[in-house]
């Protein structure tokens, strides 16, 4: 049968009332329907077209695959090693251009124009590639942001280095409303009394501004305190009790920044807040979920920025949550709506959402970085949830959001490991996975449901930097 021939018989296959599953055999499932080692089983909506190994130095286990970021036709993916650019033009064949070797995990990327900006979190000897580990309790140690330049992307060039306290976890691009400069939220945690640049209290976050015309000269302009009143002072236990990350920092920042809307996860704490003045953000509403959330790691609005979704990384990352004893609320993502207007806009929660499919006690599976796909009237997004797979989920109805498609590998091992999807975006028709272990995957989702999307064109797109698709 051919392409056009293919596609029309999945798209005819939607009126099946159960998703037919496919299976690609490797070992044998369990009994509780788990898939064997390495095996791969998928909705009938979605199909892998192409896997690219890590590659040295990047192909051992402790050079995690992080986030992801796109450029016209590049993607360039994160590594605690450092990063890489892939050629997408041909999403079945993507194509190395180059990598950079700079370690400092995790290296979650973002892109704008020609530069790449990195987030380093590990304590260094200094800010450049060729930095080695040193402790955060001596002074002249280093954390923060790197910048590069990748006009040319087969040898991309070093600009320059902002450090920032606590490092940079994770980092969000913000465009300046009143010119072609560039803003970076920085979030960071983790505050011990004996780190000399980050001590606690932490409850602030970094903005370094990066001036368009000279990028080099990228600097701290403001470091906002986001909890004055203190934020969510944790719940004590250990896993699977129910516990709660103490709020010292954030985790990760979304921004709508036509809206002039940001929306924190952060650690003990949800937050929405206006960012009209980038170097002055002001929380207008905070919100705790005690009961079930134990530590809030991210955000996604829809696309009309009338809810966000928070995830729960339940477990650190380094924990099998998806199973019978944590059940269907906890490691969970939580959908609210935003109500109100101004000042008076609140977070309102309506549901909780949880991939339907059990894992094996030896999968690591906490829900992770996602994205909408762009589809004309409804409110839908695909998700990593590492070694959980990627889901494709709708929660246009707030209140009953639902699965419409998965894609997952069985265990990596039979002993607890970290692996599977950390970042699954859509851009451009396809769905883009930074796999942890596994490399560089591209798949393709046929759906009536989402075909609107494949008209939406993208010239760029950081996850976290999220812009009004129709």
């Amino acid at each position: 049968m051919g392409a056009k021939g293919r596609s029309l018989a999945l798209l005819g296959a939607a009126a099946v009332a159960l998703p037919m599953i496919i299976s690609t055999p490797a070992a044998a499932a369990d009994q509780s329907g788990i898939p064997g080692i390495d095996e791969v089983r998928h909705s009938w909506n979605i199909r892998q077209l192409a896997s690219v190994p890590k590659q040295a130095p990047f192909n051992v286990p402790e050079a995690l695959n992080t986030d992801l970021a796109f450029s016209g036709d590049k993607a360039i993916v994160g590594n605690y090693n450092g990063f890489t650019i892939y050629d997408i033009r041909n999403p079945r064949k993507p194509k190395l251009i180059s990598q950079v070797s700079c370690p400092g995990g995790q290296n979650d990327v973002s892109v704008s124009g020609n530069l790449v900006f990195l987030s380093t979190d590990s304590s260094r000897s200094d800010n450049s590639c060729n930095s080695v580990s040193k402790p955060a309790s001596e002074k002249d140690a280093w954390e923060g942001i790197k910048i590069f330049d990748i006009s040319d992307a087969r040898a991309p060039k070093y600009v320059a280095a902002v450090e920032t306290n606590c490092g940079s976890h994770t980092h969000t691009l913000v465009p300046d409303n009143k010119s072609k400069d560039l803003y970076l939220y920085v979030s960071s945690y983790g505050p011990r009394a004996e780190f000399p640049d980050c001590s606690p209290p932490h409850d602030l976050i970094s903005i370094i501004k990066v001036p368009a015309k000279n990028p080099a000269a990228a600097a701290i302009v403001a470091k906002p305190v986001l909890f004055p009143d203190g934020g969510n002072p944790g719940v004590g236990g250990t896993f699977p009790d129910k516990i709660v990350s103490a709020t010292s920092g954030c985790h990760d920042i979304t921004v709508y920044p036509s809206k002039d809307l940001a929306a924190g996860a952060c650690m003990g704490d949800g937050i929405l807040f206006d960012i009209k003045n980038r170097e002055k953000p002001r929380v207008i509403n905070q919100v705790r979920d005690n009961e079930h959330f134990a530590f809030w790691h991210s955000a996604t609005f829809n696309n009309e920025g009338t809810k966000v979704v928070f995830t729960d990384e339940l477990g650190g990352g380094g924990r099998a949550t998806c199973n019978e004893q944590i059940g269907p609320e906890r490691g969970a993502d939580g959908v609210y709506d935003i109500t109100g207007r101004g000042d008076n806009r609140k977070l309102e929660f309506r549901s909780y959402f949880k991939i339907p499919r059990p894992n094996a006690e030896s999968e690591v599976c906490v829900a992770h970085n996602g994205s909408l796909i762009p589809v004309l009237g409804k409110d839908i997004m695909v998700q990593a949830w590492y070694q959980g797979g990627i889901s494709v989920w709708d929660f246009t109805d707030s209140a009953r959001p639902k699965e419409i498609g998965y894609w997952e590998r069985g265990p990596v091992s039979n002993t607890l490991t970290t692996a599977g999807p950390w970042s699954t975006y859509y851009y451009n028709g396809h769905i883009y996975s930074s796999d942890i272990e596994k490399g560089f995957e591209v798949l393709e989702i046929i759906d009536p449901r989402v075909i609107s999307a494949k008209f939406v064109k993208m010239k760029e797109l950081n996850a976290q930097t999220q812009t009004r698709f129709w």
